[in-house]
C-alpha cells in the first residue's frame, strides 16, 4: 500500500524544484518516478574529449560515435564506432578503448574488433548486455552484445538487429543474420528471464520509438504501438539513440533529438517509466545540451552510454559533433557525471527560514 504521507512529501518537492502545478504532477506521475524526474544537473569534469579521431591512416580517423560502456575487474570498457571517407562513403568498424578511471581511455591495439566481412555494411549503434551499474551480463561466460546494422555507403538497404558475443570483448563471433528490419540504436536490458529492447524505427520520418521483449534475444515480440514519439516543444523530426537501465524497479532513458528543424543541433532528454512502455519526459527537457564554449561538442551531444555509479551518482559517455560544415559524423567522445536525484534535489531546495 502506498505510503500517503511520503508520496505527498515527494511530490511537494519535486514541485519545488521545478516550480510546477503540483495538483496536476502528482496526478499524472506515478509516485515511484517522482524522484527521478526532478533537477538532473550533468556536469563535464573533462579538459577536452576523452576520445578523439584516430591518427591519419587508423580506421577511425574520420568519424567517431555510439559508446557502449561496461565496467569489468576495476576496468572501464568502451566500445565505439568508427570509420573513415568522405560521410557517404563511411563503413564503421567497431573499436574498442580502456579506462581505469571512466575518463582516461587507450585505444586496443590493432584496430577494429568487430566488423562485416563484405566491407560494405557498417557495425553501428552497439549496446551490452549488462545491469545499470554496468557489470556484464555474461551468458555461458561470454559478454552478448547487439547493433545495427545498414549500408551508408550509398548502396543503400534496411537498418537491421544482429548480435555478437565475445569472450574478451576483442575477439567476436560474426555478426548473426537479422533479427529485425528497420531497427537502428538499439538498447536492451534482461528483467528476470525476459530480455527487452528498445529502438529507433526508421521505417519513415518522423522516427520514434518502439519496444519489443524476447526470450532468448533473438526472436522478438514487437509491441504492437510505438512507445514514444515527438512531443515536447524541444523535439524535432526525430527520436534517436534511446539509452535504457533499470534502477530500483523503475526504466530510465536518455534519448536524443535534434533541437532545430535545421538539423544543425541535437540535445539529450530523460524520461522515465514503471514498465518500459509508458514513459514520462522530464519536464526541463534537454537534460544535457552543446556546449558552444567546447569547440568538440558545440553543436551535437547524443548517442550516449549511461551507468550508476556505486556512490549512486550517474556517469555519461556520449559522441558530439562541431560546427558546420559537418564533414565528421560524430567528430569526438566526451562525458560528464550527475550527483543523482538524492543529491540534486537537496541542492534545489530553498534555504531554510
Amino acid at each position: 500500500m502506498r505510503n500517503s504521507k511520503f508520496y505527498v512529501v515527494s511530490c511537494l518537492a519535486f514541485v519545488v524544484a521545478l516550480s510546477c502545478d503540483v495538483s496536476k504532477l502528482c496526478a499524472e506521475v506515478p509516485p515511484e518516478l517522482i524522484r527521478w524526474l526532478g533537477p538532473q544537473t550533468w556536469e563535464r569534469d573533462t579538459e577536452g574529449p576523452i576520445l578523439s579521431r584516430g591518427d591519419t591512416g587508423q580506421f577511425d580517423d574520420t568519424h567517431i560515435f555510439a559508446p557502449a560502456v561496461a565496467r569489468e575487474n576495476d576496468q572501464y570498457l568502451l566500445w565505439y564506432c568508427g570509420s573513415r571517407g568522405k560521410p557517404s562513403e563511411r563503413v564503421f568498424g567497431m573499436g574498442l578503448a580502456r579506462s581505469v578511471d571512466g575518463r582516461t581511455f587507450e585505444r586496443n591495439p590493432g584496430g577494429p574488433v568487430l566488423k562485416f566481412a563484405d566491407g560494405k555494411h557498417s557495425i553501428i549503434t552497439p549496446t551490452l548486455l549488462r545491469a545499470a551499474d554496468g557489470t556484464p551480463q555474461r551468458e555461458d561466460g561470454k559478454l552478448r552484445m547487439w547493433f545495427s546494422s545498414a549500408r551508408l555507403d550509398g548502396g543503400g538497404g534496411k537498418h537491421k538487429l544482429h548480435d555478437a558475443t565475445s569472450a574478451d570483448g576483442v575477439t567476436w563471433t560474426e555478426p548473426s543474420p537479422p533479427m529485425l528490419e528497420n531497427c537502428y540504436a538499439p538498447t536492451v536490458v534482461k528483467v528476470g528471464d525476459r530480455y527487452n529492447l528498445w529502438y529507433t524505427d526508421v521505417v519513415k520520418r518522423p522516427w520514434k520509438y518502439r519496444h519489443a521483449s524476447s526470450a532468448d534475444g533473438r526472436t522478438w515480440d514487437v509491441t504492437s504501438e510505438p512507445i514514444m514519439e515527438l512531443g515536447q516543444a524541444w523535439e524535432n523530426e526525430i527520436l534517436v539513440y534511446p539509452t535504457v537501465i533499470h534502477v530500483d524497479g523503475v526504466y530510465l532513458m536518455w534519448y536524443g533529438s535534434y533541437t532545430t528543424s535545421r538539423r544543425q543541433e541535437t540535445a539529450i532528454g530523460f524520461a522515465a517509466s514503471t514498465d518500459g512502455i509508458d514513459w514520462h519526459r522530464h519536464p526541463q527537457n534537454p537534460v544535457l545540451s552543446p556546449d558552444p564554449k567546447r569547440a568538440w561538442e558545440s553543436n551535437y551531444v547524443g548517442n550516449q552510454s549511461v551507468i550508476r555509479l556505486p556512490d549512486g551518482s550517474f556517469r555519461i559517455w556520449y559522441a558530439s559533433r562541431k560546427k558546420p560544415p559537418f564533414l565528421n559524423l560524430y567528430f569526438a567522445i566526451n562525458t560528464a557525471v550527475w550527483t543523482g536525484p538524492g543529491a540534486d534535489a537537496a541542492l534545489a531546495k530553498p534555504a531554510a527560514k
